[in-house]
C-alpha cells in the first residue's frame, strides 16, 4: 500500500503505543486528546490531499527506487523541479490548514541523509547508504510520517558535547555491540514527534574527534523500548478543554512539538546512518537545515495567505476595507508573502545534483530565504493586528456570548448585552466577526503562532544561524574580485 487515506493514517496511530506525557500524567488515548487531536488533523491533511485528483501532481510522485507511487512527502527530489513541486506543496497545505501540518521535517531529513550517507560510504567503506534506501522504501511502501529530530537540549552553549557536565545533554551511543548501539539522550521542540510513525536522528551541530559518540544518525519507531515523549504545551492551548469552538480560533486545525526522550534504547546495525564519523556531521546539520530553511518559503506563504485573508474579512466586517489606509496594509502583507514565496521558489530552481543524484537546493538563496521568514511574518501579523483592531484581544469569551444570565434591568442576558454591543455593520453577524478575531488572535498570538510568527523566528534555526551561513556562502572575496577588475585594481600575486 503506497498511499494511505486520512482516516488509515489517523487509525494507525491507535496501533503504535507511544508513550506519551502531558501536564505530569501519562495520555493514554493521546490521539483524541483534544490538545493533540487539531495537531493529528493536519497531517491527516497531507494524506487527504494525495487523494484529491486536483492535487495529485504536487502531493504525489514517482519513487526513483521503486517506480511506484508514493507521497511526495517520503520523496527525494530528483530535480529541481522536484524542489519547486515541494515549495508549492508547502504552501497549499498551509492554505488548507493555516497550521504548522509537521511533516516536512521527516522530508527533509531523508533528502540530507540520503546524500551525506553516500559520500560518508564513498570515504569510509561502510554501508550507510544502503541501509538507508532499504529503510526509506519502507518509508514509502508504507507512506509513514517519519518525525526529523535533530535539536539537542544542548545545555551550556559554550561546551562542546564532550565537555557538559551532564553527558546526556548531546545525543550518544553508550553502548556499542555487534549487532547495533544503545543510545541515550534526547531532542527538543520536535515537530510532529507524537503524530510520527518513526523518527530519523541526526547531529545537531558539527562535531570534532572528542565528538564522536554524538556523531549519530539513525532511525528508531516511536514505540520502541526506552523511547518516551513530553508534549510541549502552547499559548491558550487549555481553551482546547473549554469545548468551545469559537475561543479557539482554528478549531480543527494546530501544531505540536514534543520533548524526545531515548532513555538507554537499542538501534539495529540496519537502522544506523552514521556511527562516529564526526567529520559528515556538519555537512548532515547543513543539508538539512538548508532543505528546511527552503521549506518556510512555502509552508510559512499558506498559512500567510490565509492570514492576509481573515485580515481583509476582519476589515470587511468592521466596515473599513475601502479604507485606503487599510488597502495599502494589505498591499505590503501580500507583498511581503510573495517575497518570502519567491525566495523558496529561487533556491528551489538554482537546486544541483548532489553526488548520491539527489537534488539539493542553492544553500545561499535558501538561507537568505529563511532569514527573510524570521521578520516578514513578525510584520504581515503587527499588521493583521493593526486591521483587526484591540477587540481581538479584548472581547469576551464565547460563553459570555451564549450566556442566559440575566444582567439588564429589562431582563436582558450577558449575551444579549455581548452581542448587542459588539455588533458591527449590518448584515454581518457578530458570530462571524467573534470568528475572525479569535482566528487572527489564533495565527498571530495564540498556539498556531507556535506554527507560524514564533517558528518563524526560530525553527530550521534562529537568525544567526542563517547569518553565518550566508557570510561563508556570499563570496565576498569573489566579489571584490568583480570590483577591482572594473575599477582596474590589479589583483595581487
Amino acid at each position: 500500500m503506497a498511499l494511505k487515506t486520512a482516516k488509515e493514517y489517523i487509525d494507525s496511530l491507535r496501533t503504535l503505543g507511544t508513550r506519551v506525557y502531558m501536564f505530569g500524567e501519562k495520555v493514554d488515548n493521546w490521539v483524541d486528546h483534544p490538545l493533540i487531536r487539531p495537531s493529528i488533523n493536519c497531517i491527516a491533511m497531507t494524506y487527504a490531499l494525495a487523494h484529491d485528483e486536483r492535487y495529485k501532481d504536487l502531493m504525489t510522485t514517482t519513487s526513483h527506487l521503486t517506480g511506484r507511487t508514493i507521497n511526495r512527502f517520503c520523496h527525494v527530489h530528483q530535480s529541481s523541479e522536484d524542489l519547486v513541486k515541494k515549495v508549492k506543496m508547502l504552501r497549499l497545505i498551509g492554505q488548507k490548514t493555516a497550521s504548522c501540518f509537521q511533516r516536512c521535517v521527516g522530508m527533509d531529513a531523508f533528502n540530507a541523509v540520503y546524500s551525506t550517507t553516500y559520500e560518508v560510504d564513498e570515504k569510509y567503506g561502510t554501508n550507510y547508504h544502503e541501509n538507508f534506501k532499504k529503510f526509506l522504501i519502507m518509508v514509502q511502501d508504507e507512506d509513514l510520517v517519519v518525525d526529523g529530530a535533530m535539536t539537542d537540549p544542548k545545555g551550556d552553549r559554550s561546551l562542546p558535547p564532550h565537555l557538559q557536565p551532564d553527558p546526556d545533554l548531546f545525543l550518544r551511543v553508550v553502548e556499542r555491540r555487534e549487532d547495533g548501539i544503545v543510545v541515550r539522550g534526547a531532542k527538543a521542540h520536535q515537530t510532529g514527534s507524537i503524530n510520527s510513525h518513526w523518527h530519523l536522528f541526526m547531529p545537531t551541530i558539527a562535531m570534532g574527534e572528542k565528538d564522536k559518540d554524538y556523531a549519530l544518525s539513525f532511525a528508531c519507531p516511536s514505540n520502541a523500548e526506552g523511547i518516551y515523549m513530553i508534549y510541549g504545551r502552547q499559548s491558550c492551548d487549555t481553551r482546547k478543554l473549554e469545548g468551545g469552538c469559537i475561543d479557539t480560533g482554528n478549531n480543527k486545525f494546530g501544531g505540536q512539538e514534543a520533548l524526545v526522550v531515548l532513555d538507554n534504547v537499542f538501534i539495529p546495525n540496519e537502522y544506523i546512518f552514521l556511527n562516529g564519523e564526526y567529520d559528515f556531521s556538519g555537512a548532515l546539520v547543513e543539508r538539512f537545515a538548508g532543505y528546511h530553511r527552503q521549506s518556510y518559503g512555502g509552508c510559512k506563504v499558506g498559512v500567510g495567505d490565509v492570514l492576509i485573508g481573515a485580515a481583509a474579512l476582519a476589515a470587511e466586517y468592521n466596515g473599513v476595507e475601502k479604507a485606503s489606509a487599510v488597502k495599502d496594509k494589505l498591499i505590503e502583507m501580500t507583498h511581503l508573502n510573495e517575497t518570502l514565496y519567491s525566495c523558496g521558489i529561487a533556491c528551489s530552481c538554482e537546486g544541483c545534483p548532489t553526488k548520491a543524484g539527489n537534488y539539493q537546493i542553492d544553500l545561499l538563496l535558501a538561507n537568505v530565504c529563511k532569514q527573510n521568514v524570521t521578520r516578514y511574518p513578525y510584520e504581515i501579523a503587527r499588521l493583521a493586528e493593526d486591521i483587526a483592531g484591540g477587540l481581538m484581544v479584548t472581547m469576551p469569551s464565547e460563553t459570555d456570548f451564549k450566556s442566559d444570565t440575566v444582567v439588564g434591568a429589562n431582563g436582558e442576558t450577558i449575551g444579549d448585552i455581548c452581542n448587542k454591543y459588539f455588533a458591527t455593520r449590518e448584515g454581518v453577524k457578530t458570530e462571524d466577526r467573534q470568528r475572525v478575531l479569535r482566528f487572527l488572535e489564533n495565527i498571530c498570538l495564540g498556539s498556531s503562532a507556535v506554527g507560524y510568527r514564533t517558528e518563524s523566528l526560530h525553527g530550521a534555526g534562529s537568525p544567526q544561524a542563517q547569518r553565518i551561513m550566508i557570510a561563508r556562502q556570499g563570496d565576498i572575496q569573489g566579489k571584490k574580485s568583480l570590483a577591482k577588475v572594473i575599477a582596474g585594481i590589479p589583483e595581487k600575486e
